[in-house]
């Protein structure tokens, strides 16, 4: 399975993106599915999740009342909707997808990237003051 993220790009600060991520070689319709985001000179962090059902959605702290992450298994894809975008949250986001749904069942495992095992290659995002 491939992992496609796109959507990135400049945005003013208090700006919306809309990224998507599309899935090809095979179906993630069953999987887990987050996304992450790497700033310039940090560690990749955790930012949302789904459950391959799209029932249930975990957030970092500083995405909650800001990002909504989405699923469209009919479509194969995955989206994450920002709004209220800081300089902050510039950086790489990447989406990533895993194959046991107990990844989500623990924050220490759906937030940490090595629970992942299928990766996409990752879109900036920059916001601008």
């Amino acid at each position: 399975v491939q992992l496609q993220a796109s959507g990135g790009g400049l945005v003013q600060t208090g700006g919306s993106l809309r990224l998507s991520c599309a899935a090809s070689g095979g179906t993630t319709s069953s999987w887990p599915t987050a996304w992450f985001r790497q700033a310039p000179g940090k560690e990749r962090e955790f930012v949302a999740a789904i459950s391959y059902s799209g029932q249930r959605t975990y957030y970092t702290d500083s995405a909650k009342g800001r990002f909504t992450i989405s699923r469209d298994n009919a479509k194969n894809t995955l989206d994450l909707q920002m709004n209220s975008l800081t300089q902050g949250d510039t950086a790489v986001y990447s989406c990533a997808a895993d194959t046991n749904p107990g990844t989500l069942l623990s924050l220490r495992r759906r937030s940490s990237p090595t629970s992942y095992i299928y990766w996409g290659q990752g879109t900036l995002v920059t916001v601008s003051s």
